[in-house]
């Protein structure tokens, strides 16, 4: 029995590496390449790297850089075209509506067993025993990708499923504000599951916190949705290692942002 579970740990390695070297020589063909962007996109360099800009797109809220191109990133974490002859402006300038019909997310798929659920050991990685991350069988890489997909249509995370995740990670059940975020493994943008299996504590500052981790989500989208990487091998790599994976797809180790 202890052959066959090494065997099936070495395996599952394996799987995951060559995911992640996939994921890499992916990132790297593209890291830097605005410049190349399909049509009714604009090119954009940005601080975090060079991005192919469309209203409707998923964007980090806030961030001015965007303004230079002619986007606003508005408390929905979608793009809004503020100026005519933006990429995907209206007449009136506003992002494409999004789509009226209920996406349909299927049943949820682990992508390893989940062994333990008290006891679990908080760091910028989940605990894997606890949190093996896990995906949603009906966000498919046509449904992900289409202009009007929203993250909010499928963000279905109570309040008591963020206590029993503070529980089994040794916190007392409790609201944290922005010192830890009840993040997603596997983020929504990528076909995430709301299930506590694809949730963990996540810290809210330094070089491994959820702000870093969403760069890597946002560039993640991207790749999968300009055919760069196949969607099951993005779920796997960032549920394996994504501060590894970040490395690999940044060309450097993460870097905080207060």
């Amino acid at each position: 029995m202890r052959q066959k579970l090494l065997i099936g740990f070495v395996a599952a390695a394996a799987a995951a590496a060559a995911a992640s070297a996939a994921l890499g020589s992916a990132a790297g063909a593209r890291h830097g390449a605005a410049s190349t962007c399909s049509p009714g996109f604009v090119a954009a360099s940005l601080s975090w790297g060079s991005k192919c800009l469309r209203a409707g797109e998923f964007c980090k809220v806030g961030e001015a850089e965007y303004h230079r191109y002619g986007f606003d990133c508005p408390a929905s974490g979608h793009l809004v075209a503020t100026r005519p002859g933006s990429a995907g402006a209206s007449a009136g300038g506003a992002a494409p509506a999004a789509a009226g019909a209920t996406v349909t997310v299927g049943s949820t798929v682990l992508l390893a067993p989940r062994t333990r659920t008290s006891g679990c050991v908080r760091g910028a990685e989940p605990d894997r025993r606890c949190s093996p991350g896990a995906y949603a069988s009906g966000l498919t890489t046509a449904v992900l990708c289409s202009p009007g997909f929203r993250t909010s249509a499928i963000r279905d995370v109570p309040q008591s499923e963020k206590f029993a995740v503070e529980a089994e990670y040794g916190l007392a059940p409790g609201f944290y504000g922005h010192e830890i975020e009840i993040d997603h493994i596997v983020p929504l943008e990528l076909g995430g599951s709301n299930d506590i299996a694809n949730l963990f504590p996540e810290p809210g500052s330094g070089a491994r916190s959820y702000r870093v981790k969403d760069a890597l989500e946002n560039r993640l989208h991207d790749l999968v949705c300009s055919g760069a990487i196949a969607l099951r091998s993005a779920q796997r790599a960032i549920a394996t290692d994504w501060v590894a994976l970040y490395a690999r797809v940044f060309g450097d180790a993460p870097a905080g942002r207060p």
